[in-house]
């Protein structure tokens, strides 16, 4: 499927010290059925050869529209705001430096979002596993609502596509968060569009590693908590949910993340 000059696509990466996986990263991108008009990384003060790596990438890839952005280190969603300040595509696509797309991940999206135009959202599957909310399996195209995110967050960030509008119109990351910050985002765009979620496996996220108790951002399950429960708290200060309804999230946010203690107590042993 070819894309005409009002449905391209930008591709925004940040990157710190991914020295170990950001070349297939971008091998990932570069080798989508449907190309993409721009790939813009950002290197968030990486103190490792990632910078190089990109570079070097680059130039034997003159065909594609690779961008490299130099910044001093403010943390991952500071880096996806300096990627999507300069991105000239009408839809946005994010990407993580240790995660992988398949092939037809752009195509099958971008058939979606055509086929529908007023979805403004849209995210997928990855590694295979299926979404549960409410313990029934989203098996078709859905719209989430903001009480299914603030229960279960939803999608991965590697997965997400979405229309620049809704950038321009409502902002990009909250750059104080260093954990959690897409469920934040998500809130904000979902409170405000069409939020959409594609039942099919697009993304291998960091090699296929759980989305919690490993190393990484994912890794720091405390802060993932604080996180979680600033952002149910600006939900109920925006007065998107009722106070008897945040009571609720609150303490089924405390008891899953007692849960995944648990979990990797177990892991652990």
């Amino acid at each position: 499927m070819l894309l005409n000059n009002n449905q391209t696509v930008s591709v925004i990466i940040p990157m710190y010290n991914a020295a170990d996986t950001i070349e297939e990263t971008l091998h990932s991108v570069v080798n989508q059925t449907n190309k993409a008009s721009e790939i813009i990384v950002v290197d968030d003060g990486s103190i490792d050869n990632s910078l190089g790596i990109v570079r070097d990438f680059a130039a034997r890839h003159s065909d594609q529209n690779i961008k490299v952005i130099e910044k001093t280190n403010g943390g991952v969603s500071s880096a996806r705001n300096a990627g999507m300040q300069i991105a000239k595509s009408s839809f946005f696509a994010l990407l993580d430096s240790d995660d992988v797309w398949l092939p037809n991940k752009l195509e099958r999206q971008m058939k979606v979002l055509l086929d529908n135009p007023l979805i403004d959202f849209l995210g997928s599957s990855r590694n295979n596993e299926v979404l549960k909310i409410f313990f029934k399996k989203i098996e078709v195209l859905h719209k989430a609502s903001i009480k299914e995110l603030l229960i279960k967050m939803y999608p991965q960030t590697s997965t997400a596509i979405f229309k620049r509008a809704l950038y321009e119109k409502f902002g990009g990351y909250n750059e104080a968060m260093t954990h959690a910050e897409d469920g934040n985002l998500w809130i904000r765009y979902c409170a405000n569009s069409n939020f959409y979620y594609l039942p099919e496996s697009l993304v291998i996220t960091g090699g296929g590693k759980p989305s919690f108790g490993h190393s990484g951002l994912s890794a720091n399950l405390i802060e993932m908590q604080k996180g979680n429960e600033f952002t149910l708290k600006e939900a109920k200060k925006a007065k998107l949910i009722s106070l008897p309804v945040f009571s609720v999230l609150y303490i089924f946010a405390k008891l899953k993340y007692v849960r995944r203690l648990l979990i990797i107590l177990t892991r652990t042993k």
